[in-house]
């Protein structure tokens, strides 16, 4: 674990570099999850807790109606050393999702209890993987309103997800002599490939945006064979749009791959497939944030980003209002050099302090 940097005076970010100073890549988010819960306890909040799920929960206020803010507490593997330089701060997670997490922890902290409402901010396990925190979360609460952290710039509000679905496929044939010129089942691989990309090209050609196509990619491939058979395999994974589920992409996939004679294809999904989702834009939580972002000299802009999030898992769900907002430039995910300047991480509290002012008045 990183040593945790001093804190010499108000203004630092305490939250936010007590919790990067965690190392938590998934897996190994319970340092970083009992951290967060004391430094929630320490602000004051009314509870604190570690849930069923390993996740990081604080409640700030008894009212009937809540905001969920939910955050993601766990990175990708890599640890960076955590670092303050001028007004920039390193670390894993400084910008996916730790930036976001803070400021949520910070903003709840600085509003306070509300009359009639509840805000509950979750720090959830697992996001990188397979997001079994927001799973679980999906299932605990009814929220009147939804606030998913992740990188967006303080200025911006996320209103969409894509999707995504993955899939091994898999071409089998009978064992051929290598002298007889039939194609192989390593060559039919290739032939697969193609047909899935030509149908995805003739999809996306009269689509002008990124978000409303689909995004293709082939991760790997590998071929082998027996003393009767030969094979290959193909792993193919896909964004979706909201117009295309993860069922009709599989379906997809097997009318367009159909079983010939000589081949047999096999396409088994793996993983957990995820519905991509668009947010309402002329919702109450909208303009709060657009308030918000305008209180902070910003001029508020919305973006819907080409990968997918935890609110994919809890927005259909929960079926309320929702958006994505966070400090931290998302080019920086993953990256040797996460860092985020500290000017935008007390501008994103500010932000959500206002929101959430302007969101339960």
């Amino acid at each position: 674990m990183t040593d945790q940097l001093p804190i010499t005076n108000y203004q630092s970010p305490e939250t936010l570099i007590g919790l990067i100073s965690q190392y938590s890549p998934s897996g190994q988010e319970s340092g970083a999850v009992e951290w967060l819960v004391a430094r929630m306890k320490s602000l004051g909040y009314d509870a604190a807790f570690v849930d069923e799920a390993g996740n990081a929960v604080g409640v700030m206020g008894q009212g009937t109606k809540q905001v969920v803010l939910l955050g993601h507490i766990d990175t990708v593997p890599g640890e960076i050393k955590v670092e303050q330089v001028s007004d920039l701060l390193y670390g894993r997670g400084s910008v996916d999702a730790k930036g976001p997490l803070a400021s949520f922890v910070d903003a709840v902290a600085k509003v306070g209890a509300k009359d009639g409402w509840q805000f509950v901010v979750i720090g959830a396990v697992e996001e990188e993987r397979d997001s079994e925190g927001a799973r679980f979360v999906a299932q605990q609460y009814k929220p009147e309103f939804a606030i998913v952290g992740e990188p967006n710039q303080w200025d911006r509000v996320s209103l969409g997800y894509k999707g995504s679905a993955w899939a091994h496929v898999t071409i089998k044939r009978g064992q051929a002599h290598t002298a007889s010129g039939e194609e192989t089942a390593a060559e039919a691989a290739i032939e697969t490939w193609l047909k899935v990309k030509a149908y995805v090209d003739l999809y996306n050609a009269d689509r002008q945006k990124v978000f409303d196509k689909l995004l293709l990619t082939l991760r790997g491939m590998d071929s082998d064979s027996n003393e009767f058979e030969q094979w290959a395999r193909l792993k193919i994974g896909v964004r979706l749009p909201v117009e295309v589920s993860p069922e009709d992409w599989y379906q997809i996939l097997n009318e367009t791959l159909k079983v010939s004679e000589t081949f047999r294809v096999f396409i088994e999904p793996i993983g957990f497939p995820v519905p991509a989702w668009k947010c309402e834009k002329n919702s109450l939580l909208v303009r709060s944030f657009l308030s918000g972002i305008r209180s902070q000299g910003g001029e508020p802009r919305f973006v819907y980003k080409t990968g997918t999030a935890d609110l994919n898992i809890v927005a259909p769900v929960w079926g309320c209002p929702a958006v994505v907002y966070g400090p931290g430039d998302s080019a920086l995910d993953h990256t040797p050099n996460e860092h985020i300047y500290l000017e935008d991480y007390r501008k994103a509290v500010d932000v959500l302090s206002a929101a959430l002012e302007k969101l339960t008045s």
